[in-house]
């Protein structure tokens, strides 16, 4: 083979592999945009354009009273497209960007004018489509900015862009915060009212169209969400927030002055089951508490004395004893250990008295004496009113209470029983105890405590709640009216005396002292105590029901009428003073008096107000707006007060705010004395005034 045919071998196997290689790349390639085209491209959609969940704006919950205890408040993420179709022209984009930024600037104080038109001239040369400009900005300030230049050219050519996100808010802050809890993505540990109706409140997601631009950031594709998110419902709560801030700020008084561990007070409707307030506060620091763990439903601990009503109820639903009955309370030996009674023994005492002082020793030594032979018909009637079941509340949370019976391993044939009388070897939490006692004050009717009375959407009711009904008769009704005349007892007569009681009002309840198990060591460990109080008022005719627990006092007693008892009185005063429901009916208050009941000279409004409500038809020879009061043999006579313009009104009996207003309201600068209302001024009614004068008023 000569040299040229060589070549031209060479050159045409070199010229056949390319051709052969260029048709295997257009068969591949037409392979990939025909055959395999739609599969590629679902592929690149799916990386650059993507449907994103959309939040929708979770439901309100309110109180009972109509307060709004928990909402969402839209708030705004600003960002910028500087490249949106009105200031696309850079002559236009120039001319207004340093004004921009001068607003900017000045309305978000967070960079200087320089700053912020360096900022945006980068981020329009490097081509940024969804710049962040804000986070966390309100609806208000977002209808500022939008006027703002270049953003005013149109609501969606101006190139600025507002991500709504929602923001839940607390309006009463630390009020009722446990019980309200919060949004919790571990659906198998929820809190409070909004993890347990989570599926209500949070309503439905809506979905809108996302596009992956550089840097991996996802930007709108259009203005409005594909499938519009659907608003959560609304929760109407049973929480009264006026009992609310009373419950805790009177707890947290006390165990600041205590210098407790921990407390907790719960505040129950007695007839509805509805809670008014739960209150829970924890020790983080000398002197500061706060909410941290729900005492109320999920600690469960030994009751101690407050169960020894159940102990009693069990005896006299029996007939084992009377009330009448004698029983001694000097010290109580079981094999093995002493009961004693922590104030020594009142000796030989009727049953009543036992319980009004709370002996530990009588009342171990009755439920030994009457149920060691059968311990499991005391323990019958725990069981039988589901004492030993959780109460199925509507939050989350609840402990399961322990109460034993003669087939558990733990049981103690010695021990046990004697025990549980005055309320150990067992754990029951504080709301679980306050049930049976509102069942006392309920006649007998044994209800589960709820949290939430309604369910609405768009103003619209679409689930109401009622107490579940545990037991109808937790016993007869025999045993009930004496259990609550026994209750009242304490308080008239035994170890609430001192602290509870109240001659305005009868209050029925029972005092508790515990000592709280170290972990390690038991009882033998260092001792601290749980002090508790746990009734009802107005005792003649109950409305509420409340147990307050103080957590190791160190300052003061750990007796629960000492420790728990004022916190109880204080809010039961106060709801007893605010509520004219549970007064006798005024009509029997004046009921054969002879004069009419006087009132001070003032507004004519507010006082014939008054006087209707007590149903009394006084003689008004008066039109204006104000008046004084004339006394006549018989009744009250009110007479016009009406001033000429630049004379001294007469102001004489009137109370110290319609003096003050009467006074300013000519331009008169009132000096004061004494207190009460007004029996004498400086300057005579009627006298000619200017303007700037002082007067001087005195009250009675």
């Amino acid at each position: 083979m000569n040299i040229r045919t060589n070549i031209l071998l060479r050159v045409y196997l070199a010229f056949g592999l390319i051709v052969l290689l260029a048709v295997a790349v257009l068969v591949r390639l037409c392979q990939v945009q025909y055959i395999q085209g739609s599969k590629w491209r679902a592929m690149a959609d799916s990386l650059s354009t993507r449907y994103m969940n959309v939040e929708a704006v979770r439901g309100n919950i309110y109180s009972v009273d109509g307060s709004l205890l928990a909402t969402s408040v839209p708030e705004y993420e600003l960002r910028v497209d500087l490249y949106a179709g009105g200031i696309q022209d850079d002559r236009l984009f120039n001319s207004k960007v340093d004004s921009l930024a001068m607003k900017l600037a000045s309305f978000f104080k967070d960079r200087s004018a320089k700053e912020y038109s360096r900022y945006l001239r980068h981020a329009r040369q490097d081509s940024v489509r969804y710049l962040l400009l804000k986070r966390r900005v309100s609806y208000q300030d977002l209808k500022e900015v939008r006027s703002f230049p270049l953003f005013n050219v149109g609501k969606y050519s101006g190139g600025l862009i507002a991500v709504q996100q929602n923001k839940r808010v607390l309006p009463f802050r630390a009020l009722a915060a446990r019980t309200i809890g919060y949004k919790n993505d571990n659906v198998s540990n929820p809190v409070g009212l909004e993890g347990a109706y989570g599926d209500y409140i949070n309503g439905e997601t809506g979905k809108r169209l996302m596009q992956r631009i550089a840097g991996g950031v996802w930007m709108p594709v259009n203005d409005e969400a594909e499938v519009s998110p659907k608003d959560g419902a609304d929760i109407i709560s049973t929480i009264d927030i006026n009992m609310q801030d009373l419950a805790q700020s009177a707890l947290e008084k006390q165990l600041i002055k205590a210098d407790a561990d921990h407390g907790t007070v719960i505040l129950m409707e007695v007839n509805t089951g509805e809670v008014r307030a739960v209150a829970n506060y924890t020790r983080e620091s000398e002197g500061v508490y706060k909410e941290k763990f729900n005492y109320a439903i999920a600690a469960s601990q030994d009751p101690g004395s407050t169960f020894k009503l159940a102990s009693y109820m069990a005896l006299l639903e029996d007939g084992k004893i009377d009330t009448n009955d004698y029983v001694e309370t000097g010290n109580y030996r079981i094999p093995g250990h002493t009961i004693k009674d922590s104030h020594g023994s009142i000796g030989t005492v009727t049953v009543k008295k036992a319980f009004e002082e709370s002996s530990n020793a009588a009342i171990a030594k009755l439920v030994n004496t009457h149920y060691k032979d059968n311990p499991k018909q005391f323990t019958d009637h725990l069981y039988d009113i589901h004492m030993n079941e959780k109460l199925q509340l509507q939050i989350p949370g609840e402990a399961r209470p322990v109460i034993k019976n003669p087939s558990n391993k733990s049981w103690n044939k010695n021990m046990t029983l004697p025990q549980m009388a005055y309320g150990y070897e067992m754990q029951i939490t504080p709301l679980q105890m306050l049930a049976f006692y509102n069942a006392v004050a309920n006649n007998g009717r044994y209800i589960a405590p709820i949290f939430v009375r309604e369910i609405r959407r768009l103003g619209n009711p679409i689930e109401q709640f009622q107490a579940r009904v545990i037991k109808e008769q937790i016993c007869s009704e025999k045993t009930v009216k004496t259990l609550q005349e026994m209750l009242e007892g304490v308080i008239s007569e035994g170890t609430g005396k001192q602290i509870i009681y109240n001659p305005l009002y009868k209050v029925a309840g029972k005092t508790g002292t515990a000592q709280v198990a170290d972990d390690n060591r038991g009882y033998k460990g260092k001792r601290s105590y749980q002090a508790s109080f746990c009734g009802y008022f107005p005792a003649d005719k109950p409305k509420y029901s409340m147990i307050v627990v103080i957590n190791n006092p160190k300052k003061i007693s750990y007796y629960g009428s000492f420790a728990a008892g004022p916190v109880f009185r204080e809010i039961a005063d106060r709801i007893y003073a605010s509520d004219m429901r549970m007064y006798n009916p005024v009509s029997e208050v004046i009921a054969g008096t002879v004069n009419m009941p006087r009132a001070k000279s003032g507004q004519i409004k507010a006082t014939k107000k008054v006087y209707r409500a007590l149903g009394l038809k006084p003689l008004f020879a008066s039109n204006s707006e104000y008046f004084n009061a004339v006394d006549e043999s018989g009744g009250l006579v009110f007479e016009e007060s009406n001033t000429p313009k630049g004379s001294m009104p007469n102001v004489k009996g009137m109370g110290l705010k319609d003096a003050l207003y009467l006074l300013g309201n000519v331009g008169l600068k009132a000096k004061i004395k004494g207190s009460g209302k007004v029996i004498a001024q400086s300057i005579a009614p009627g006298s000619r005034i200017g303007k700037g004068l002082s007067v001087f008023i005195e009250l009675e």
